[in-house]
């Protein structure tokens, strides 16, 4: 039985969707009180995982099985293969970005790319070598393990503001992860709708470019005249591990095998290079794991907060609730590609993971899509885009809060440079009404 069929037999209830107000309004909310009243490091105060808690208890009490079986749901959803996947990215993005940092493998890759990338493209170029690396790998959670180190050490040395930088890493992680044909997205988008890749990738395609093109000349305008320090003595050979890894990626092998053999490679060119011994070596992999147990806790928590939503009746009150606006919104191809949208988006919201919102979304999505003889390959262009653009906004999703970890910034900062994916709705949201080119099933 799959995702769909088991909410189509649970009774849609709104209040199911209460927890998730009460995280956002404490995770955002209580920072954005403190931070008008002039709180240092505000968003910090109320750690997220700590904020989480009040929705998680909310969500046992409106269960209505007994404490021991809500329970067991909650956990189901923090052992779900998506959520333990992230967190495993986490741990081993940590891992590779303080071994890598402490072998001096990012400051050499950041000199070289100074000195390669003129001043006035860095920010663009980190669009397009993120875009590039996540289309290959197919995850934007593996491109931003693998970039964002980067990243930040040329934020750093250019002075580029964390806030864009991270931005366009996002942006770039965001454009391969919804293009890629082999990203979970796409695999969940085009089983959903029953149609092939390739197909979805063209219809995709059409969207993505223009709205890719728009983001880099926004970043290019963004960046202003950056100043970029010269580059003397660069060292070649600490860059060697991370060359090696961007290579890897590029030609799709697993984000896991990348982030271990680019820690092994740092450490031992570490080890080899320098005076760098195998006790700190270890110790540098277990300080990267600790710092991002904030985000890893987070996850596991959202896991168990959707899971928990989803038995209670809140994914399928927002199935119900948007099938009704469509039927309001009338009978056109337009309005049903915006309910599309609208289901993905709300489920998105909720579960925080776009692949899960899109195999959550993608029964009722094909049943509008028949129904409004939308073909499947724009019904699953739909489902892709507009879950890609949520998961891009939304401060507690896995990819800004790894961005904000690496970056030291807060989520909220990293989001408002989220470019790639505010322009992404712009594009998609103008073609649902003046574009039916493709719509119509053959």
């Amino acid at each position: 039985m799959n995702q769909d069929q088991k909410n189509t037999e649970i009774q849609p209830r709104a209040i199911a969707l209460l927890p998730i107000a009460v995280f956002l309004v404490l995770f955002i909310g209580v920072g954005a009180y403190l931070q008008s009243k002039g709180t240092h490091f505000a968003f910090y105060q109320l750690p997220a995982p700590v904020a989480i808690l009040p929705a998680l208890a909310l969500a046992l009490l409106l269960s209505k099985n007994k404490l021991n079986k809500a329970i067991e749901q909650m956990i189901q959803g923090m052992g779900h293969n998506n959520i333990i996947t992230m967190c495993l990215i986490f741990l081993l993005a940590g891992g590779f970005s303080v071994v890598a940092k402490a072998t001096g493998g990012v400051d050499s890759v950041v000199g070289i790319g100074l000195s390669i990338i003129p001043s006035w493209f860095l920010v663009p170029g980190l669009f397009i070598v993120s875009a590039f690396i996540a289309t290959a790998m197919g995850t934007s959670m593996g491109t931003i393990a693998a970039v964002g180190p980067i990243a930040v050490g040329i934020s750093h040395a250019a002075g580029v503001s964390p806030e864009l930088m991270a931005g366009a890493v996002l942006s770039g992680a965001m454009f391969g992860d919804n293009l890629s044909i082999i990203s979970d997205t796409t695999i969940a988008a085009t089983r959903t709708q029953n149609c092939q890749m390739k197909d979805k990738f063209r219809e995709n395609f059409k969207i993505a470019l223009p709205a890719a093109i728009l983001a880099l000349l926004i970043f290019w305008y963004l960046s202003g005249n950056t100043s970029v320090p010269d580059q003397k003595d660069l060292a070649i050979l600490p860059a060697i591990p991370y060359i090696i890894i961007l290579i890897l990626a590029i030609v799709g092998v697993n984000v896991f095998v990348v982030l271990a053999l680019g820690i092994l490679l740092a450490g031992l060119n570490g080890i080899i290079g320098s005076d760098y011994s195998l006790m700190v070596f270890a110790k540098d992999i277990y300080k990267g794991f600790t710092g991002m147990q904030e985000i890893f806790i987070l996850s596991l928590f959202i896991g168990g907060l959707s899971e928990l939503m989803r038995h209670q009746g809140g994914l399928a009150f927002l199935q119900k609730w948007v099938s009704k606006l469509v039927d309001r919104l009338g009978r056109g191809q337009g309005s049903a590609q915006l309910g599309i949208a609208v289901l993905v988006m709300l489920t998105n919201i909720c579960t925080a993971n776009n692949t899960i919102a899109i195999l959550v979304a993608g029964g009722v999505a094909k049943e509008v899509a028949d129904e409004h003889h939308i073909s499947g390959r724009r019904s699953a262009s739909i489902l892709d885009i507009f879950a890609c653009v949520i998961q891009g906004l939304i401060p507690y999703g896995a990819q800004v809060l790894l961005l904000g970890s690496l970056f030291k910034i807060t989520p909220l900062n990293v989001i408002s440079m989220a470019v790639y994916p505010l322009v992404l709705a712009v594009v998609a949201l103008i073609t649902l009404f003046i574009r039916h080119r493709g719509t119509q099933r053959g």
